[in-house]
């Protein structure tokens, strides 16, 4: 029985990381790689963006697997430190700490190691999520410059909210706060994430974080990677299992949510939920049999979709199918599904087969 393949080209990758130096030129590089890579493989991409200045991750674990796999660059915790005995740990592995709350900064302050710990210390400017108030900004920044175990200098961040919305008002508010609290503050600071990188060049200062840019998707609603001269980096392809003639009025699927037109094919394609395809569609997805473009019809199951082939009425048992990637921009999937492309990716399960595609085409299975 066919199973799913994710292809992951690493070319695309290289390609959009060079985008992200055409847009923001005076800039160092925090490279998003976070939730394995947004579901492209952390270690894979780590390995094959030798210029990228630093990585960002979510979590600690997340940063000792690469560590550990050799990556060798400057490793960002996004989410801090939640508890005082991790110091131990990300002193070991020579972490980044993202500092967001008070307390973080108690515990570098009775830390009794000898490890000088790198820090980037975040305000909150609008986002609500992580950072310190912008009222107790300059007494974090204070405490930190003052903090024998942190490491001189020390780099300062934000997280924009909104800047996929070219009209959005809080773009330029959390802009001009940051720029207000920090003007007189010589470390290095960082506000743009993608939809900053290529939309608002006032936020790029001396890093950028680039995230969904990297694997060739955009961030805006009505565009789509190869819209800003960015490469799909994942492609998730799989193959017909039968093809039916089935006849008008007959039901597809769990339900029988979705009824036959007319006398029509319905092919049955190797993927489902379970391998990542989202469970719940708002309307038809796009899907391609062979290079056409035909419908998800009827409700996805764990293992199996189904498909209108009445735009390719040649198709046939083993055809190939491409969910999403080359020739099929998952930013449509997702539309479909009524979500952010970001979940697709990332859902993408073990399941699936996964096939590195490097400049020379020579292909490696990876985990």
């Amino acid at each position: 029985m066919y199973s799913p393949v994710v292809e992951i080209d690493i070319p695309a990758l290289q390609h959009n990381f060079a985008q992200v130096k055409v847009q923001a030129p005076h800039s160092k590089i925090l490279a998003m790689i976070k939730a394995n890579a947004y579901g492209h493989g952390a270690i894979a991409c780590a390995k094959n963006l030798p210029d990228a200045d630093a990585f960002g991750v979510a979590r600690l674990d997340e940063a000792i697997l690469l560590r550990q796999a050799g990556i060798q660059q400057p490793l960002v915790l996004l989410g801090g430190v939640l508890y005082a005995n991790e110091l131990d740990v990300i002193a070991e592995y020579d972490f980044d700490i993202l500092v967001h709350h008070p307390d973080q900064i108690a515990m570098l302050e009775a830390y009794h190691g000898a490890h000088k710990f790198s820090v980037w210390l975040k305000i909150d400017t609008g986002l609500h999520r992580l950072g310190v108030e912008p009222e107790q900004a300059a007494d974090a920044y204070l405490k930190l410059k003052n903090c024998d175990n942190v490491r001189q200098p020390f780099r300062v961040m934000s997280h924009l909210s909104a800047p996929e919305q070219a009209n959005n008002p809080l773009t330029t508010q959390q802009y001009q706060t940051f720029q207000e609290i920090t003007k007189d503050w010589p470390e290095e600071k960082s506000l743009a994430k993608t939809a900053g990188i290529l939309a608002w060049p006032e936020t790029h200062f001396d890093w950028v974080r680039p995230g969904i840019m990297l694997y060739g998707i955009s961030p805006f609603a009505d565009k789509t990677g190869l819209d800003l001269n960015l490469k799909p980096v994942m492609t998730v392809r799989s193959h017909l299992l039968r093809v039916d003639q089935r006849k008008a009025g007959d039901s597809i699927g769990y339900g029988g949510t979705w009824q036959c037109p007319e006398n029509m094919p319905v092919g049955v394609v190797a993927m489902g939920y379970a391998d990542g395809y989202p469970g719940y569609l708002r309307e038809q997805a796009p899907i391609l049999v062979e290079g056409k473009v035909c419908k998800v019809i009827g409700r996805v199951a764990m293992d199996l979709l189904m498909v209108d082939l009445r735009q390719n009425l040649h198709a046939k048992a083993g055809d190939e199918v491409v969910l999403w990637g080359k020739g099929l921009p998952v930013e449509k999937v997702a539309h479909a599904a009524q979500t952010v492309p970001y979940t697709l990716t990332t859902a993408i399960s073990f399941r699936a087969s996964r096939i590195l595609l490097t400049g020379s085409q020579i292909q490696q299975q990876y985990a």
